[in-house]
């Protein structure tokens, strides 16, 4: 399967403990459903594990997962995202996207000019914030994504279309 049929739901924190139970921050609306998709893999695909939630822990989820049975084991995976199988996840409303679906749209503003490409979507808990490599600009556009702020996104056509305050 490529890297492109799987989603980012997690990433593995560290170890919580010293019997190799690890701290898994989950990405998922129900963090506890990360359990739901296994088995999850490593970015690169190399590495697939089976997880067992164990507990809710502060900012995050206490879990076994396969191949993990010591602190320094679980300590080595800090880091490490985990992915699953885009069709073990459930389908979206309409008005709502994976990440991974938005990252690389043309964008373009609502009288059709190109503006650049979507390179990353962050979440620091305030709402998501496209990251767009605009053309003619040294520094990234942040643009906080909102039907005010992006009122159109074509998964279709690959593009999205924005409607930046004037000051942009």
């Amino acid at each position: 399967m490529s890297p492109f049929e799987r989603i980012c739901v997690g990433a593995i924190a560290g170890a919580f403990g010293v019997q190799g139970e690890v701290r898994i921050k989950s990405f998922c609306t129900e963090p506890e459903d990360i359990a739901n998709y296994t088995p999850l893999y490593s970015e690169d695909g190399t590495r697939e594990f089976s997880v067992k939630l164990t507990r809710p822990i502060t900012n995050g989820l206490g879990a076994r997962i396969s191949g993990v049975a010591t602190k320094e084991q679980a300590d080595a995976l800090r880091g490490v995202t985990l992915w699953a199988d885009r069709d073990k996840l459930p389908s979206l409303p309409d008005d709502e996207f994976y990440h991974a679906d938005l990252i690389g749209l043309e964008v373009v503003d609502t009288g059709g000019a190109k503006v650049g490409k979507v390179h990353a979507v962050h979440n620091h808990g305030a709402g998501d914030i496209l990251e767009i490599n605009a053309l003619g600009r040294k520094t990234v556009l942040l643009l906080p994504f909102t039907k005010a702020i992006v009122p159109t996104v074509d998964l279709a056509a690959a593009r999205i279309v924005i409607d930046p305050p004037e000051d942009l």
